[in-house]
């Protein structure tokens, strides 16, 4: 069974286990768009930190993309969406703009803009794919590929409301803090989960960043870190 479907689960009320003050934040100027297309175009030796989740259903694998937007603010930002509170899956939920793979996708950036442009309205003349990150395999045995992209500002979203209850921005400057990277952990049926989580207080609403999303940023992270 997935976390969020334990009763009364609430990931905020688990205690943190670690807080990586110790890390060195990424620079600001290595966050600016030229600096993220030189990173991909010339990329470090590094290793994901966080590659597979704890397995916790028998379900088949399904593979899908997400779209990690950074847009291009003179502080860049990185767009997420809040998932409305009825889907069956990770319902309330932040996440970035994405989901399965269609056979008509032609590769993992297609199937990142189509989801992307279904579920908040992005238009993908305004985004320019830079690059992928490493495979992230979910507990429940979703295989993402997270695609980062640069996207224009001005933009306007249109959110679909059966998917999406809201549509923000986080400064990329925060996401790549490791300052601001919880580590949480919680024990249940004789087994450890454990997870990324990165709180973010916008304008007086907490958005509570973690999970598989949490997971991928800190793979961010990692890669512009090396």
């Amino acid at each position: 069974m997935p976390l969020s479907g334990l009763p009364n689960f609430d990931p905020r009320r688990i205690p943190v286990d670690r807080i990586d003050t110790g890390l060195p934040a990424v620079a600001r100027e290595r966050l600016q768009p030229d600096a993220l297309q030189q990173r991909f175009a010339h990329p470090p030796r590094w290793q994901p930190e966080v590659a597979v989740e704890k397995k916790f259903t028998d379900r088949l694998p399904a593979h899908a993309s997400v779209l990690l937007a950074v847009v291009m603010h003179d502080q860049p930002t990185v767009l997420l969406t809040e998932r409305t509170a009825h889907l069956s899956t990770h319902s309330g939920q932040i996440a970035f703009p994405g989901g399965k793979v269609d056979d008509t996708d032609a590769d993992a950036a297609a199937t990142a803009l189509r989801e992307a442009h279904e579920e908040v309205g992005l238009d993908e003349r305004n985004v320019e794919v830079i690059g992928t990150l490493p495979i992230y395999v979910t507990g429940s045995a979703f295989i993402i590929t997270p695609v980062v992209a640069l996207v224009r500002p001005g933009f306007v979203l249109h959110p679909n409301p059966d998917e999406v209850a809201d549509a923000f921005e986080v400064p990329l400057e925060f996401l790549m803090n490791p300052a601001n990277h919880h580590l949480q952990a919680f024990e249940w049926e004789g087994m450890r989960r454990e997870w990324f989580s990165m709180p973010y207080q916008d304008h007086g609403k907490e958005r509570f960043i973690w999970g598989a999303t949490a997971g991928m940023l800190r793979n961010f992270y990692r890669f512009l870190s090396a």
